[in-house]
């Protein structure tokens, strides 16, 4: 990830860009609010004859525009799957730009109805989703997902990838987004400080608790925490409460539904971050850093745990010690549990968008059925050390410890794995519950008192006559 001043590739702040831009969304694409449509003339390339091959028909010689996000995963992925691009039309010219300032740079070019072909449309100045899906800025990806798939022309692309890929494409009832990053969130220790003490993450709450006073007493705070950016320790009390009640707590925060996050779930595990903090088992002034200064911290030794998700070892890559491994671990169980300890959240996340009036629209969707290749996508984990959304990629990768343990975890884990919508269906909860977060974490709120103020916001949420309500089953 990138530092703070970019605010980092991470889908933890990309939801709060979302929010961020969603409110000025009035202005942020005011120019091109009339939209467009995926048929526009003159927008689209193609041409040449479809076959299984080239479903889409790119004419060989159509040079492809790429913009990527250059955060917390980088560049060199997307030119690795560029160069797959041109060894099958060699005749294309690529050019390619890896920026960090997506809105600033890009809405001029969809103003003025020259898109990119492709765009990875993620970190802080991400240009909002919603508004480019309502004025129909983005082309439909359901010709994507039927298409061929590159390892077995006999299979559909969807049937390659993991469910979530298909249900987060969604937007205006239609698939408009690739999210291709799958994100395995966990508590994450250094392997190899563990073996030198001989510590084992622990499974169950009161395992968890001794472990903590072990580690305490050889003069290392146990949990670390992102304390500007609480979004991360809400994440540990999520997987714990998730993991206690089963995925019904989640899928009913989800839905807006009365009092869920008064569930008892939910207290508990609120209850369990004041034990952390009142047996000062919390690293001491973890409240006020950012992510950036928390994990160095973490990656000198002060603490042993830290939250996050699955880019951690790439961001962290610059400041890491040589012989540090970075090693994904479950939460562990609250006593009474209906879910085992070794599943988690996950996530799809990294926007990749085709704009329906880019001029190689063709170009621009085979360049993402390459990316949802196992060659591809197993280039990606090799090079950021985290898993995409194609199922199997990293079967027989050599990977980094970090990408190794995240995907373990995630294969564990299985159907019992949990996913979250509710930052992102109704930005405005987001800061507003991140902040409650940190008020718990900070322990300057009881359990009781977390459950009252995030339940408070989730019904302004629901009373708000501009809430488009989603509901899960």
């Amino acid at each position: 990830m990138t530092t703070p001043n970019n605010l980092s590739r991470r889908l933890f702040l990309q939801r709060a860009a979302v929010g961020t831009l969603m409110a000025a969304g009035g202005s942020t694409l005011a120019a091109c609010a009339s939209g467009g449509s995926e048929d526009d003339a003159g927008s689209g390339g193609g041409g040449a004859e479809k076959t299984n091959d080239n479903p889409f028909g790119v004419k060989e010689s159509d040079p492809l525009d790429v913009v990527i996000f250059k955060g917390g995963y980088g560049d060199d992925y997307a030119k690795a799957h560029e160069e797959l691009y041109k060894k099958k039309f060699p005749a294309a010219e690529i050019k390619h730009a890896g920026i960090t300032d997506i809105t600033p740079q890009l809405q001029p070019r969809f103003n003025g109805g020259n898109p990119p072909d492709v765009i990875d449309n993620s970190g802080a100045s991400l240009l909002p989703m919603s508004t480019l899906a309502s004025t129909g800025q983005l082309a439909d990806l359901t010709e994507l997902f039927d298409a061929p798939s590159i390892d077995d022309p006999n299979k559909k692309v969807r049937d390659t990838v993991e469910p979530i890929t298909l249900e987060a494409a969604m937007l205006e009832g239609k698939p408009l987004v690739l999210d291709y990053v799958l994100t395995v969130y966990a508590l994450w220790y250094n392997k190899k400080l563990f073996a030198e003490k001989g510590w084992q993450p622990a499974k169950t709450w009161t395992e968890f608790l001794a472990l903590c006073e072990e580690i305490k007493k050889a003069g290392i705070a146990p949990l670390a925490h992102q304390g500007k950016h609480p979004y991360y320790i809400g994440q540990v009390l999520l997987d714990m409460a998730v993991k206690h009640g089963g995925q019904e707590v989640i899928k009913a925060i989800d839905s807006l539904e009365p009092n869920a996050w008064k569930h008892p779930s939910i207290k508990l595990a609120a209850e369990a971050l004041l034990e952390l903090k009142g047996k000062g088992y919390i690293m001491q002034g973890t409240e006020g850093l950012d992510h950036i200064q928390s994990q160095t911290a973490w990656n000198q030794g002060k603490a042993a745990f830290i939250p996050s998700g699955s880019w951690l070892e790439n961001e962290q890559k610059p400041v890491a010690p040589k012989d540090f491994e970075t090693t994904a671990t479950f939460t562990p169980l609250l006593d009474g549990s209906k879910l085992p300890v070794d599943c988690t959240e996950i996530s799809a996340g990294e926007n990749f968008i085709v704009p329906s009036k880019a001029k190689n629209k063709a170009g621009g969707l085979e360049y993402l059925r390459i990316m949802l290749s196992k060659e591809a996508a197993g280039k990606f984990t090799e090079l950021t050390g985290s898993p995409t959304v194609v199922k199997g990629a990293a079967e027989g990768k050599k990977l980094s410890p970090g990408a190794a343990s995240s995907s373990a975890l995630l294969t564990s884990g299985g159907a019992n794995n949990w996913v979250t919508y509710f930052a992102t269906w109704y930005s405005t909860m987001d800061k507003p519950i991140r902040n409650v977060y940190g008020e718990l974490a900070a322990a300057r709120i009881t359990a009781d008192e977390f459950c009252n103020r995030a339940q408070k916001v989730a019904d302004d949420t629901a009373k708000d006559p501009k809430t488009k309500k989603q509901t899960r089953s």
